[in-house]
């Protein structure tokens, strides 16, 4: 079996003296292993860095077997990505967060979406809803269309950390110390401060741990932790 496809290489760890196996976001596939022999090699390792685009081709006798990746490097964005610290936190936290989706069923649209951020200036009301967009690709989205106690689609001002639907203003009164707060950019209203984009991430931190870290028993990629500081301080 064979196929060719462009992919967003997220991942590299060593297998054997030379070589290595590669895991990376694949159009059309999805996230995807592979063995590349020689991997470790000069010829070889500057275009197997997670964060740049490969062409690769696999290759396997079975279709679920590991199989072999032929690689070529379309885009290379290690040497800008290790002169600016943000971009490179905020390029191995994407890389980190698409470690979560399951093998081999595609995610275009995270795939895009990871892509923009990558090469973007680094974003957090972006990297916000690219989580949003993860939670709801794993099967976990959450609901800010419309209050969960009303019906209203006005005035949505909370999150409830339970059922991950929004609140509106008045329904959130009685109960503002349990709830989370909706940042009004991420209903489509308004540009984002530097104190929604702090609690966006804290609203999709929450439900990643919730569905996710925590039911797998993982922590919270360190790595994230360091970029939500770094965004902060750059946004003072």
């Amino acid at each position: 079996m064979e196929w060719t496809g462009e992919a967003l290489l997220i991942g590299v760890r060593r297998h054997g003296e030379s070589s290595v196996i590669a895991e990376a976001m694949v159009a059309g596939r999805g996230r995807h292993l592979g063995l590349v022999r020689g991997g470790r090699s000069r010829r070889l390792s500057p275009a197997l860095q997670p964060g740049n685009t490969i062409q690769l081709t696999w290759r396997a006798r079975l279709e679920d077997q590991l199989g072999m990746f032929s690689v070529e490097l379309l885009q290379g964005r290690a040497a800008a990505l290790i002169e600016d610290r943000t971009r490179l936190y905020l390029s191995q936290t994407v890389c980190e967060l698409l470690h979560l989706l399951p093998e081999r069923d595609p995610h275009d649209r995270l795939l895009g979406m990871a892509v923009r951020l990558i090469d973007s200036a680094p974003d957090g009301a972006a990297l916000a809803r690219f989580e949003l967009a993860l939670l709801d690709d794993l099967g976990f989205g959450l609901d800010l269309s419309t209050c969960a106690a009303t019906g209203t689609t006005e005035d949505l001002t909370h999150v409830s950390p339970k059922s991950g639907r929004a609140v509106s203003r008045a329904a959130a009164q009685p109960y503002l110390d349990r709830l989370l707060p909706l940042p009004s950019f991420l209903t489509g209203l308004g540009n984002a401060s530097p104190h929604d984009i702090a609690d966006a991430l804290k609203l999709t931190s929450h439900f990643l741990d919730a569905h996710i870290w925590g039911p797998r028993q993982e922590a919270r990629p360190a790595m994230r932790d360091g970029l939500v500081e770094l965004l902060s301080r750059e946004r003072e």
